[in-house]
């Protein structure tokens, strides 16, 4: 099996719950006690927050390319991004490494494609469901993205000033729920929780809509490109 490079920290919350994943998927494809060979650079997410928020899209990228060329050194075979927005500085770290990286939108797509599902809610920071970088691939590969008319201030709030943090509130709960409801009366067959933090507050037992977790998805997608 090979090596899985993991870039992480953003947040720490959702990267702990890929790990997790990692490794329940790798026992449950292998058995015994089988375990997933991770290496994770986990950054301190204040500053890339700074970045996101001044717009120094650039400079991110540099910084998540240089942590991805390491985690390459270090022995990752395979790479993966544990955070949705980041993906907007994806060709920076893919021109970075020679192994393959492992976009968190493609086994969201495949998921969604498979279940026969091609109108799709998207929830997320106002960076993935406001820039074009993630609902252009989402668009690529046949899915047309609704994104919620309102709100859009209020559910970036929750992600960053909660969610991050470790706090869930059942009124922020609420608050998504009337989103994704909103969107499925504009004819979204299914939701993608398009933030790796989301997934604490929306699951199947609580949307209106069947639920597409990106972080799930992402992690498996991960342990088959390292088994292949």
């Amino acid at each position: 099996m090979k090596t899985i490079g993991l870039i992480g920290g953003m947040s720490w919350e959702s990267t702990a719950h890929y790990y997790r994943v990692l490794n329940q998927e790798v026992a449950a494809r292998l058995g015994g006690l089988h375990s997933a060979p991770v290496i994770v650079h986990s950054v301190d997410f204040a500053p890339i927050a700074e970045m996101q928020s001044a717009g120094d899209w650039d400079g991110a990228g540099r910084q998540l390319a240089l942590i991805a060329r390491g985690l390459q050194a270090a022995g990752a075979e395979v790479i993966g991004l544990a955070t949705n927005t980041m993906h907007i500085v994806a060709d920076q770290i893919t021109s970075a490494i020679s192994v393959p990286f492992i976009h968190i939108a493609d086994p969201t797509s495949d998921a969604l494609l498979g279940d026969g599902f091609h109108t799709v809610g998207l929830l997320g920071t106002r960076f993935t469901m406001e820039m074009g970088f993630y609902r252009d691939r989402l668009t690529a590969r046949g899915l047309t993205s609704i994104i919620p008319e309102v709100d859009r201030t209020n559910l970036n709030g929750i992600i960053y000033e909660e969610l991050c943090l470790g706090i869930v509130r059942e009124e922020s709960r609420r608050i998504y729920v009337a989103s994704i409801e909103r969107i499925a009366a504009r004819g979204a067959e299914a939701v993608i929780l398009g933030c790796t933090e989301i997934a604490m507050l929306i699951d199947d037992s609580n949307s209106p809509l069947p639920v597409y977790d990106t972080t799930d998805l992402h992690a498996k997608a991960l342990v088959t490109a390292a088994l292949a």
